[in-house]
C-alpha cells in the first residue's frame, strides 16, 4: 500500500530562512534553485530561491510530507500559485528580527489563505536572536487573531522545525478527520 502523502508549502518574505528550514528537516538531499543575488538592494545574503525548494520526509510507512519552499521575492511571486497547487496546508516563516519585513509577511499569508482554505500556521523564525520580537508583540504587528498558532523557530535547529512542521500536520489530519465526517 502507498503511503499518504501531505503537501506542505513553506512561504515568507525574502530571506526568512525557508530555505534552511527545509533544508533542516528534510530526510534527502533539497532539490533547491538558489541563484546568486543580482541587485545590490537584496545583498542581506549571496543567494535567494527563484522557483522552489523541495523536501521529503517520511514520518511513518504510512505517512510522507512533501515540503515546498515558496521564493520570497515578489519578481519570483508567479510560482507562489504554482506550488500551492494541491497544498493541504502552509507555514508562513516569518523573520522575527527583522520588523521591516512585516507587513510583507502579512501579505503573503492573505495570499496563500486566498489560493487555499487549507490549515496554517506561522511560524517566528530567528527566535535565537537577541533582537527578536515576542511573540505576543509579533501576534499584535502581524495583526493575528488568537485563533491562529503563532510558534517560536529557529529553522536551523531541527527539532524547532520538527514541532512547527507537527502543528500544522495535527491541524491538517483534524481538518481531514472533519471532511470524512461530512
Amino acid at each position: 500500500m502507498q503511503p499518504q502523502t501531505v503537501k506542505m508549502v513553506i512561504t515568507g518574505p525574502y530571506s526568512a530562512g525557508k530555505t534552511s528550514f527545509v533544508q533542516t528537516i528534510s530526510e534527502i538531499d533539497v532539490v533547491s534553485t538558489e541563484r546568486k543575488i543580482t541587485t545590490e538592494a537584496e545583498r542581506i545574503k549571496d543567494q535567494t530561491t527563484v522557483a522552489m525548494d523541495f523536501g521529503r520526509i517520511t514520518v511513518d510507512r504510512d505517512l510522507v510530507l512533501y515540503l515546498f519552499g515558496t521564493p520570497g521575492q515578489r519578481r519570483f511571486d508567479f510560482m507562489w500559485q504554482i506550488l500551492a497547487q494541491g497544498m493541504l496546508g502552509f507555514v508562513v516563516l516569518v523573520d522575527s528580527a527583522r520588523p521591516e519585513t512585516f507587513r510583507e509577511a502579512t501579505k503573503i499569508l492573505e495570499q496563500f489563505r486566498a489560493y487555499a482554505d487549507t490549515p496554517y500556521v506561522v511560524a517566528a523564525n530567528k527566535q535565537d536572536l537577541p533582537d527578536a520580537w515576542q511573540l505576543d508583540d509579533l501576534r499584535i504587528a502581524l495583526r493575528l487573531d488568537e485563533n491562529v498558532k503563532l510558534l517560536p523557530c529557529v529553522s536551523t535547529q531541527k527539532e524547532s522545525v520538527k514541532n512547527v512542521l507537527l502543528e500544522l500536520l495535527y491541524a491538517i489530519l483534524e481538518e481531514m478527520d472533519m471532511q470524512q465526517q461530512e
